[in-house]
């Protein structure tokens, strides 16, 4: 390949970038905290759109419900042209014809029109009348499972955003620790230099550095992978870059264990849902024993009709009118004991959606005691892990200064950065391990 034709190449490449990259979507960045993530997924998040949707779907299945209580309008227009006019048998002895003969007869024209309106309205029907009953309560059963949607999202969003911000402090761990094992690597090169200590001394720090270096890059990793998920969950672009504004705090942990103190099964989101799905559940009941009722509606028709041998229906001629207004009661006497059968259903769905509360009931108890065990060791766990890392650090800063001075080895060294290190893993994992257990327990008592 000559000069020339590798110049046109590489410059083909710079266009198709340079086209590629204006053609590209711009990247967003976002800075949020904890409440900002939040109140992105309730506008973003799939599960909660969805669910935002079901509340418009059910607002249009009770129009369609309501319509069945008003009155309905219809009106027709139509014309027949008979390429063949209908032929009627008359007996032949109105003709003076013997007994037992037919004459044939055409009646009616040729062509023949007809205009009307149609009234309906349902005066009585237990059904109608129940299901107009049902539509603010379908209304809460709908906006309530949005707010259960939103809760199961929160709790998932509080728990991977401080999963993901117990990362970062891991990641400034590491970088302190790295800062640490330089500094001691420098200080260590002197004391070589001096003689004080041996290269072999120098290789062990320097091994301590290539470990947590990979640590370090193994942590990264994790968190990028994180944050894909916290992304996706909260409905953000992957290619948007997303900064966590919030710190891990132990403030965030004060005062909480006596949320349960004051607790209401009521509080519950999910207890409510099931709550109104039992009301709804009672409605179908009353719904089916009223299917036993007649039913009564008024109907109403006023037409007009017209006929003619040759199409001139807009001329002049006689268009004759009907009219006539009536009730029509329907009872019903025997349907194949189809009305039974779900009126029978609907006291077992009922029954099934009780012994689901009882049941949450008891669900309820057992995550709540058990959600406040979890906390309340948590608590003590991170203050027993606190207690440790402040004695790890004193720990290797009178060894780094015994080593220092000469007086320490290099095993004391190491083996106190390494307690150091895992001290302060310990005490991160701790902390995040607490403020799981609050999120958990904030959600079982229902203040979420």
């Amino acid at each position: 390949m000559n000069q020339k034709t590798l110049n046109q190449l590489v410059g083909l490449c710079c266009f198709l970038l340079a086209v590629t990259t204006g053609f590209s979507q711009p990247v967003t960045k976002h800075a949020f905290s904890l409440k900002d993530c939040v109140e992105f997924a309730h506008k973003n998040n799939v599960q909660v759109k969805n669910a935002l949707l079901n509340v418009q779907i059910q607002k249009q299945i009770n129009k369609d419900v309501t319509s069945a209580a008003m009155p309905t309008i219809s009106a027709n227009i139509g014309g027949n042209d008979y390429l063949k006019i209908p032929t009627s048998l008359l007996p032949g002895e109105i003709f003076g014809q013997p007994a037992g003969s037919y004459i044939p007869v055409q009646f009616g024209t040729k062509f023949n029109a007809n205009a009307g309106i149609a009234l309906q309205q349902v005066l009585f029907d237990g059904q109608v009348f129940v299901g107009l009953k049902t539509r603010n309560t379908t209304i809460e059963f709908q906006n309530k499972n949005v707010e259960v949607t939103e809760e199961l999202i929160k709790t998932n969003i509080y728990k991977i955003y401080y999963q993901l911000v117990a990362s970062k402090s891991q990641i400034s761990i590491f970088d302190a620790n790295l800062d640490r094992l330089n500094k001691l690597l420098k200080d260590a090169k002197v004391l070589y230099q001096n003689g004080f200590v041996e290269k072999l001394d120098l290789d062990k720090i320097a091994v301590q550095i290539s470990n947590l270096e990979t640590e370090k890059l193994k942590a990264n990793n994790s968190i990028e992978i994180g944050y894909l998920g916290l992304k996706t969950l909260i409905g953000m672009p992957s290619k948007d870059t997303l900064e966590l504004t919030d710190a891990l705090s132990e403030n965030f942990l004060q005062d909480d264990l006596a949320m349960g103190n004051d607790f209401q099964y009521q509080d519950r989101k999910d207890f409510q849902y099931l709550g109104l799905a039992k009301k709804l559940n009672e409605f179908n009941i009353q719904r089916y024993q009223l299917s036993y009722l007649p039913t009564l509606a008024l109907n109403g028709n006023y037409s007009k009709n017209a006929q003619r041998k040759q199409f001139d229906f807009f001329g002049k001629g006689d268009w004759f009118s009907t009219s006539f207004i009536g009730l029509n009661l329907n009872i019903p006497i025997f349907s194949g004991f189809s009305k039974d059968a779900k009126l029978q259903k609907s006291r077992f769905e009922l029954k099934q959606t009780e012994n689901q509360i009882d049941n949450m009931r008891l669900s309820i108890d057992a995550e709540i005691d058990g959600a406040k065990m979890v906390f309340r060791a948590a608590i003590a766990t991170l203050g027993f892990q606190k207690q440790n890392m402040q004695l790890a650090e004193n720990v290797y800063n009178q060894t780094k200064k015994k080593f220092e001075l000469g007086t320490g080895s290099n095993t004391e060294i190491t083996a106190a950065q390494t307690d150091l290190r895992t001290a302060q893993t310990n005490y991160i994992s701790a902390l995040y391990s607490a403020i799981a257990a609050k999120i958990d327990f904030t959600k079982a008592v229902g203040k979420l």
